[in-house]
């Protein structure tokens, strides 16, 4: 358990140092892929659904903060979470917005 614990802590690391490499950047002028950088960025902790909760993540499927409110909290980040705003470009934070918005329960496109 300590182990995975430990490798759970060195990804996460690793992705807040990635500096402006992202693996969700879009080549070419087109629209990042939210849920490419979502795998990249936020997976570890809130699993692949939204629903993981490691570490006191949040299940996102549950959320009922506005957009703003999200856009918010994944640029500066929360309590344990770190911020995106030194690590993805606007268009990407919005795109990882996007996909948040898109895992809550009842919206378009959303798992139930």
């Amino acid at each position: 358990m300590r182990k995975r614990i430990a490798l759970a802590a060195v990804v996460a690391l690793a992705g807040c140092m990635a500096g402006g490499a992202t693996d969700g950047a879009a080549p070419g002028g087109t629209a990042p892929d939210g849920a490419v950088l979502f795998g990249t960025h936020c997976v570890l902790c809130h699993g692949k659904d939204g629903r993981l909760g490691l570490s006191g993540a949040r299940d996102l499927t549950l959320s009922q903060l506005t957009r703003e409110e999200v856009a918010v909290v994944v640029a500066g980040g929360r309590g344990r979470m770190a911020g995106y705003r030194n690590s993805l470009t606007a268009a990407e934070l919005e795109a990882v917005v996007d996909h948040v918005m898109a895992m809550r329960t009842g919206a378009p496109g959303a798992r139930p």
